[in-house]
């Protein structure tokens, strides 16, 4: 019996005998392998072409074989007969669920070269650019044994590179700059300016990462026009207001809400009648607000670090610094004025898109993780995906002992510290996970008082995380890193560390699969180790799953408790905060899944005009005379596209906006007893439907009066320029960030 026969049984027989038939594939794949070490490349290469013809997988054993005898001659790499299991499903379309170490490097590069080999290209979506580069190279002489092409997209290539990378069979990329590259390739007047070619297949590396923690992050696409910001002067009069008397937070810090006597306090410094009038409703309130949301829930060290001058963000799921990731323009600004930093231009939105929406832009998709099980529910109920698991080849040896739970977190801390220092007097290989750089900082702190060496990953030395990571399993080691689960990076034992890697919790996460990854950094490949997480009742997760309800609880001397009624309390308040965050996707994806499908619309409308002579039969049609008077000019198709095409955007950018101010003000509705979700439907449909009229009208009206020559279309004449400079970035937008959780206080503001 299996270790996950259990979970087999839930999902049902067929799934269950889908895995005993790739068992057994796998099995006479191992077999025949032995028939193929006196093959030349090109036998190998022809019997991988044959068991793939048509584009389907013929011969599953006869290709697995081949693929095993291809790693190993490529790589040096036999592959288990698990990994080949694991390439069987995700060719079948499955997210499959493999435990940490288990080499889903190689799996998802020899079922990428499987993918090829059927005539499909495929983009193999990592997290981040070293990741993408890593595994490119790392995996290119298997994949190019079969004449297959592979490449890596990074933020630093050129437009050229980027269309050379992207022409190539396998393509490795993080998952923004490929979404970024969407977006801007949303934006060219001309077929030969875009990057990108169509791709089948997305490949996802750390799925539920991808597919479900930020699924609803926004990748954004941004014009050089000035934004809205707090003034310093308000930046100032916030500063000065007190918590309780001039202003409240809701109980799990996702909202801030000024009191009357605050709201007095403002005006009076501010020298206005009210806040509230109507010449003040729509920017000096707003901009408090601002102020007031950078000053109350956003804390330096938790949510962001100050590092030359800039306000960076820190990625909550992965402790590293979020480079491309910035809040919306107005709450940016109001951090950095808070600061005292210099604040940076604000933009006008182009386009944006989620990462949900972006891998609904692929035929197929399939992918790897290690905690693909608990996210089971979402996988399926918002990609209609299956989880295939993985058994591992070796048994699991590591020791999960029972959370230690304590009243305070001055309790846990000191329990904490003491643990740490009892297994660090073995020699036990430590590694500590932390909610956020604060935390991890006063930990190292701690321990280097009692004399223990420690080396800190955290969102301010990211960049040192290879050297860090491949010393973190030597005896004696502590490590104490933010958010271990998102870093992708196996931990290998040293000679001597003989009881394996011991692997803390400092608290318990809102999701319980972030618990598991971090855990499963023990135990990999058969290694022995451990896992131990603390648990206060004053910790966030228990804060907010717990939020109205009350546990009486005996602790000891030094503050622990062991009552299994309060070890039931916490599992049932981590239940309450999952079940929260499936709530919040949920509800977000109902209300982004209308904008992601007029976003089609608008996608095959700009293909239409960019592709076929359209827009110069719509424009003549709707101007015959001035038609005819450049009738004969070579660029006519040409200016008509530029000017058909800068209206649709322009459109298109409108309504974002428009439906990002109805998003924000739509929980009114409810006072009028309308639902929020139909009306914000009702809104959307409505408007939509004008878009393409206005930005048509809008065309004619350019085209009857705008310069028109050889060289096509002189918008910039007629205050109609495309922006000169543009950037991208992702708002700030999810929901497993831990400890004050920021986003959906941020979501309520500007949704």
């Amino acid at each position: 019996m299996g270790a996950f026969d259990w979970f087999w049984k839930a999902m049902g027989s067929g799934s269950s005998r889908n895995q005993k038939r790739s068992i057994a594939i796998t099995n006479d794949a191992a077999e025949r392998g032995a028939e193929l070490a006196e093959c030349s490349q090109q036998e190998l290469n022809e019997r991988a072409r044959a068991a793939l013809s048509g584009g389907e997988l013929k011969d599953p054993v006869e290709f697995l074989a081949v693929l095993g005898e291809a790693s190993q001659r490529t790589l040096g790499m036999t592959p288990f007969n698990v990994q080949s299991q694991a390439v069987l499903r995700l060719l079948e379309g499955d997210v499959v669920h493999m435990a940490t170490g288990e080499g889903k490097t190689l799996v998802g590069a020899m079922a990428a070269t499987g993918f090829a080999l059927m005539g499909k290209r495929v983009h193999v979506i990592t997290v981040n650019d070293y990741l993408a580069q890593r595994d490119a190279e790392w995996m290119r002489p298997l994949v190019e044994f079969f004449d297959v092409s592979v490449g890596a997209i990074a933020e630093a290539l050129s437009p050229e590179q980027r269309r050379e990378v992207y022409g190539r069979d396998v393509v490795y990329g993080p998952v923004n700059e490929i979404g970024f590259d969407v977006l801007r390739d949303q934006q060219i007047v001309d077929r030969s300016e875009a990057v990108q070619a169509p791709a089948d297949v997305a490949l996802v590396d750390e799925a539920d990462s991808v597919l479900v923690d930020e699924a609803l992050v926004p990748l954004v696409l941004a014009g050089n026009q000035p934004g809205a910001a707090p003034t310093g002067q308000i930046t100032g009069v916030v500063r000065g207001l007190k918590e309780k008397e001039d202003y409240t937070t809701d109980e799990d810090k996702r909202n801030v809400f000024l009191t009357d006597q605050g709201a007095h306090k403002v005006e009076r410094a501010l020298g206005i009648e009210s806040l509230y009038d109507d010449e003040h409703v729509g920017s000096t309130l707003v901009q408090v607000n601002l102020a007031l949301h950078a000053q109350a829930l956003l804390h330096r060290d938790v949510h962001y670090i100050v590092r030359e001058g800039k306000v960076q963000l820190i990625d909550a799921s992965r402790g590293r610094v979020a480079d491309l990731q910035r809040w919306p323009d107005g709450l940016q600004a109001a951090v950095e004025a808070k600061e005292g930093l210099s604040v940076t231009e604000g933009g006008k939105i182009l386009d944006t898109i989620t990462l949900q929406a972006l891998m609904g832009r692929y035929p197929l998709v399939c992918g790897m993780t290690g905690t693909a099980v608990e996210a089971t529910d979402q996988l399926r109920q918002f990609y209609d995906l299956r989880v295939s698991v993985i058994e591992r080849e070796k048994p699991l040896r590591r020791f999960d002992e029972a959370d230690r739970i304590y009243a305070t977190m001055k309790e846990k801390n000191a329990a904490i510290v003491e643990e740490i220092a009892l297994l660090h007097a073995t020699g036990q290989p430590i590694l500590v996970g932390t909610q956020d750089v604060a935390e991890s900082e006063a930990l190292a702190e701690a321990l280097v008082a009692r004399g223990i060496e420690v080396a800190v990953l955290n969102a301010k030395n990211d960049a040192e995380e290879a050297g860090i990571i491949a010393q973190a399993g030597q005896v004696g080691r502590v490590t104490v890193s933010t958010q271990m689960a998102g870093r992708g990076t196996d931990i290998r034992l040293g000679e001597g560390a003989m009881e394996g890697l011991a692997v803390i919790g400092t608290s318990r996460h809102r999701s319980s699969r972030l618990d598991n990854q971090l855990r499963g950094r023990a135990g990999r490949q058969g290694d022995p180790g451990l896992s131990l997480f603390f648990v206060s009742l004053e910790d966030d997760v228990v804060a907010t799953g717990g939020a109205g309800e009350q546990i009486t609880a005996q602790p000891d001397s030094q503050g622990r408790i062991e009552q299994k009624r309060v070890r039931d309390f916490i599992e049932h308040c981590q239940r309450v905060t999952e079940g929260q965050l499936l709530e919040i996707h949920a509800q977000t994806w109902k209300y982004n899944k209308l904008l992601a499908d007029q976003r089609e619309i608008i996608d095959a409308r700009r293909a239409r005009l960019l592709d076929t002579d359209q827009a110069w039969q719509e424009l003549s049609q709707r101007a015959p005379e001035r038609a005819e008077e450049i009738a004969g000019l070579g660029s006519r198709e040409k200016a008509a596209r530029q000017i058909m095409l800068y209206h649709l955007d322009s459109a298109w950018a409108d309504h974002l906006a428009l439906m990002d101010d109805v998003r924000e003000s739509i929980h009114l509705r409810a006072i009028a007893r309308e639902t929020p979700l139909d009306e914000y439907h009702r809104i959307a449909v409505r408007e939509f439907k004008e878009l393409a009229q206005r930005a048509v009208d809008a065309a004619v009206e350019t085209f009857n009066e705008v310069r028109i020559d050889e060289t096509g279309a002189y918008l910039e004449d007629y205050g109609l320029a495309r922006p000169s400079a543009t950037w991208t970035y992702m708002v700030s937008d999810n929901p497993l960030a831990g400890g004050n959780s920021v986003v959906r206080g941020i979501g309520n503001i500007f949704r």
